[in-house]
């Protein structure tokens, strides 16, 4: 399957460029890296999570995982900043959620644009600071490769900070 029609209108609405790369189908960002042989450093790995009554979408390259004490540390400052209430907690939604939720992408494909379901994006830094990045289409075998400063232009609602860490 293409990318969704949803995410394509998203994309071309925003008036940016992007390549859309078809590949074998995977479920992982690890083994999208490995499909397409290139480091997982620029791979996007698309995370949903909840804090307290909140989500929000996050994305960090391939090669790391989340590190939730960094990541409440950047949430809480994010909701500082807007007179909100911290947040206590920090765990990752279920894919019922996702399936209900995050219409238009597939889960294990969603994209890292929360501004479609109305929720923030956070992404990592090292991950941002890259010269392009491959992130999920909402289909399990195309991806988008995108210049991070589109990425940071289409999101208005982009927040970053280091919150991975090297896998073990």
């Amino acid at each position: 399957m293409p990318i969704p029609k949803k995410i394509q209108k998203f994309l071309d609405h925003a008036e940016i460029k992007y390549d859309s790369m078809e590949h074998k189908v995977v479920y992982t960002a690890f083994d999208k890296a490995q499909t397409l042989k290139v480091h997982q450093k620029i791979v996007g790995k698309t995370l949903a999570v909840k804090f307290d009554n909140r989500y929000a979408i996050i994305l960090i390259p391939a090669n790391k995982n989340l590190d939730k004490g960094k990541f409440k540390k950047t949430v809480n400052d994010w909701l500082k900043k807007q007179n909100i209430k911290t947040a206590k907690s920090i765990d990752f939604v279920k894919e019922v959620w996702m399936k209900k939720n995050l219409k238009g992408a597939r889960v294990g494909a969603i994209p890292p644009f929360g501004t479609l379901w109305k929720l923030p994006t956070f992404i990592d830094l090292s991950l941002i600071n890259q010269q392009k990045i491959i992130i999920n289409s909402g289909s399990c075998n195309w991806s988008i490769r995108i210049n991070p400063t589109y990425f940071k232009k289409i999101l208005t609602d982009l927040v970053t900070g280091k919150f991975s860490i090297k896998k073990k």
